[in-house]
């Protein structure tokens, strides 16, 4: 009995690397139209723009000037280990978060609506169904980064 415990072990070893290299290669579809990419069904996926409570969650807020919001939000995600630009145009920032253990790729997406005066966010898993809360914590820790100082 404890070969077959060690058997499913080294299966689920050799998988995750090839889930994380394959997560690597094939990045989802992005902003289209001047929104966010919609979640999936699964929950493993934030978007403030979601109408679902499941997927919902709140923009980043500021005041002052969109340009120094968006600035201070760029450097914050530069700033995040494991964390690399993928699309810089102006009111779109799209993001790769890097897992430290296994490499797999979490895809975050930024969108700035100046007249609102919040820039809109999506966090989502590349692969996979559940991510444990993952992508909701993360939006919320660069919240909490990106709110003002008093």
């Amino acid at each position: 009995m404890l070969w077959v415990l060690f058997a499913v072990a080294a299966l689920v070893a050799a998988l995750f690397p090839a889930l994380a290299a394959w997560s690597r290669a094939h990045p989802p579809r992005f902003e289209v139209a001047g929104r966010l990419a919609p979640c999936p069904a699964s929950p493993n996926c934030v978007n403030s723009l979601a109408g679902d409570p499941r997927h919902a969650i709140e923009p980043l807020r500021f005041t002052g000037a969109s340009g120094e919001a968006w600035d201070r939000l760029r450097g914050i995600l530069i700033a995040l280990p494991g964390t690399s630009l993928a699309a810089d145009r102006p009111g779109y920032l799209r993001v790769e978060f890097r897992s430290r253990l296994l490499g797999f790729v979490d895809d975050g997406e930024f969108l700035l609506d100046a007249a609102a005066r919040v820039i809109h966010v999506r966090s989502a898993s590349r692969v996979g169904w559940s991510d444990r809360g993952v992508n909701r914590r993360r939006i919320g820790d660069i919240a909490a980064r990106f709110e003002p100082r008093p």
